[in-house]
């Protein structure tokens, strides 16, 4: 632009045809890595040159301008240069104005946050762009209450519309929150409910962040909305950006003497009769506490060094931990009982088989006296014993429960992890015994809110797959762990068929199908988990069909995390079930299935149920080799 004659009339609507035209071509970052610098030091005191960059993006043709205003916005330094660069474009070019107010916020979610900072910044400098600001800010409040846009849009698109929210709410002044503040009441109930009904914990927490951050804007003198929430990096970050900092800006530097006059000067003023009250409030608590220190000095502490804990001693037979859990008022008693009653249930397998049925019932209903540490953890252990110790019994009772009436959602997805660690433990016995260390105990479906089981699926697969690659190195002989034999392989169908049965019969207080897709989705990978540890069992053929069958159903399911726990189901069938027994009883649904991974891996939302559909179209495919290497 160095050639543009100073004082004299003329046109760059050539400069800015050929800006548009290497710009939409998908070079924005070579000229305008030059030209956005160049602005920049040029348009910071001298408004000729404004004008100047303002008729440059003006003249740009339309059909062009999107690649421009995303050029400049993703290399601008900040909102204030930006402004400087772009001056009123968005309210007086309508492609401008859609491309920064609908395309890049809500049709587009792989930008920076420092994007969304500068764009949302630019319109926040001029009075004329606020009003576009409160519109976005409205728009993105009615996608992020949306239950459809929850639903069908990946995370990483929820939380870049949550991150333009909170950068929105930090611009609004105290005069617009006011004449808004119904709007943002109403959007923030509709959107926390939305988000808490999601299956996924990241959605949890991102409803959960905004409408605290909501809360904080418009009470900002009364009580303010506060959910319990574990904070991590991304919570962390969405909570800064509720803060405006301040462009940074470089500052001459001064001599020392000069530096602290300016840094005595921006302190506030404190008259005199100020600075005595608050000497006199940091004076009196110190005061007081030398005071009530004294009155404690006369008494003497009581010598407690021999004194000795009295330890309670726990029930020796199973019929006596059952009387305690049912019927004790020891308070001390009954958690010394919950503490060793599955080292008890193990030591006596003959006893608990008596009673197995009546203990899996007590500790399914079992509720807290005390504040036991660690004490989900342990009822749900003395539960995998019991069912361990008498599968048959125990399996009919916890499978027949999760579909009863009278029971929490809670409790049914207690029910599913406790069927999840007796099978893992029943397939690998050589861990019997050894509850604490072994990896049978790490369950493979979420035992927690936090937990992510596509994560959990994942490694189950991975290894699987790994163990059936063939590797060729030279070295130290690897030496075979001592074979056992599988005791889940008899019972497998004891604890699959109940499973799948009745999921489409909608109960009073629970429904499948319905709101309860979270218990569902629990369902869905516990079957996974099953199928997959049925591995060269006489059943596993016939739980594949009726896993096949139940797929196929909720194939269009809403929900992602169901939708991850379906297509696990395809890669525990595929891996489980003979490949010659496959393609002999189900080959039809087999193509129809390919079909529709193929579909969810071009056109389904969520990141991991695509990764999980084309891994599935590989296992495939290896299969349909290994079939046609075998001779006939």
């Amino acid at each position: 632009l160095s050639f543009i004659p100073g004082g004299l009339d003329c046109s760059i609507s050539f400069v800015s045809y050929v800006l548009g035209k290497v710009c939409v071509h998908g070079r924005q970052k070579e000229i305008l890595g030059v030209l956005v610098p160049r602005l920049t030091e040029l348009t910071k005191s001298d408004c000729i040159w404004q004008r100047i960059c303002w008729r440059l993006v003006e003249c740009v043709p339309e059909r062009w301008m999107e690649a421009v205003v995303l050029g400049f916005v993703q290399r601008a330094p900040g909102a204030d240069v930006l402004s400087r660069l772009l001056g009123n474009l968005v309210v007086k070019n309508k492609k401008a104005q859609f491309v920064v107010t609908q395309k890049v916020l809500l049709l587009q979610y792989g930008h920076t946050t420092a994007v969304l900072q500068n764009l949302l910044g630019y319109l926040s400098l001029d009075s004329l762009r606020r009003a576009l600001l409160l519109r976005v800010l409205q728009e993105l409040l009615e996608t992020w209450g949306s239950s459809s846009a929850v639903k069908h849009s990946p995370p990483e698109q929820q939380l870049y519309i949550s991150k333009a929210i909170l950068i929105c709410l930090s611009h609004l002044k105290e005069p617009e929150i006011e004449s808004c503040r119904q709007e943002l009441l109403t959007s923030m109930m509709e959107g926390v409910k939305c988000h808490l009904d999601s299956s996924l914990p990241q959605l949890w927490r991102l409803g959960m962040v905004v409408a605290e951050s909501i809360s904080s804007k418009i009470n900002t003198e009364g009580p303010v909305l506060k959910f319990e929430y574990e904070e991590d990096d991304e919570t962390r970050e969405l909570k800064s950006l509720l803060v405006q900092t301040p462009p940074l800006c470089v500052v001459p530097s001064l001599p020392d003497d000069d530096r602290s006059e300016k840094a005595g000067a921006a302190l506030p003023s404190v008259p005199e009769s100020n600075k005595k009250s608050q000497i006199a409030a940091l004076v009196m608590p110190a005061e007081e506490s030398d005071a009530e220190l004294d009155s404690d000095d006369d008494l003497v502490p009581y010598d407690m060094s021999e004194d000795k804990e009295l330890k309670i001693k726990a029930p020796v037979y199973i019929r006596d931990c059952i009387e305690v859990l049912t019927g004790s008022e020891d308070v001390d008693k009954w958690e010394a009982t919950v503490k060793a009653l599955e080292s008890l249930i193990r030591r006596n397998p003959a006893a608990t088989r008596e009673v197995s049925v009546e203990l899996a019932k007590i500790l399914l209903h079992l509720e807290e006296k005390t504040c036991i540490e660690g004490f989900v953890e342990l009822r749900q252990r003395a539960q995998v014993a019991v069912l361990t110790t008498d599968p048959i019994p125990v399996s009919k009772y916890l499978t027949s429960q999760f579909y009863s009436l009278n029971y929490s959602l809670r409790q049914r997805m207690d029910i599913l992890d406790v069927l999840v660690l007796a099978a893992q433990e029943l397939s690998c016995p050589k861990f019997h015994g050894k509850p604490k260390n072994s990896d049978a105990q790490k369950p493979r479906i979420q035992l927690l809110p936090g937990r992510d089981s596509s994560k959990d699926w994942r490694r189950i697969v991975d290894e699987r797959i790994k163990s059936k690659a063939r590797r060729f190195a030279s070295g130290q002989c690897h030496v075979e762990p001592a074979s056992s034999p599988n005791q889940f392989s008899s019972v497998a169908g004891h604890f699959f068929f109940p499973l799948i049965q009745h999921f489409d019969r909608p109960l009073t207080t629970f429904d499948l199908l319905g709101e309860d897709h979270l218990v569902l989705g629990r369902l869905v990978h516990t079957l996974a988990v099953l199928m997959y540890l049925a591995v060269n069992t006489v059943a596993v053929t016939a739980m594949g069909k009726a896993l096949l069958e139940f797929v196929w159903t909720l194939r269009f399911h809403t929900d992602s995390y169901v939708r991850q726990g379906l297509l696990s189901c395809i890669s525990s069938l595929l891996l489980s079930v003979p490949a010659e027994l496959l393609l002999a009883d189900v080959t039809e649904e087999l193509l129809e299935t390919q079909s529709w991974l193929g579909d969810v891996v071009e056109k389904d939302p969520d990141g991991d149920c695509r990764r999980l559909a084309l891994q599935n179209l590989l296992l495939m495919e290896n299969l349909k080799k290994k079939l046609e290497a075998v001779p006939s």
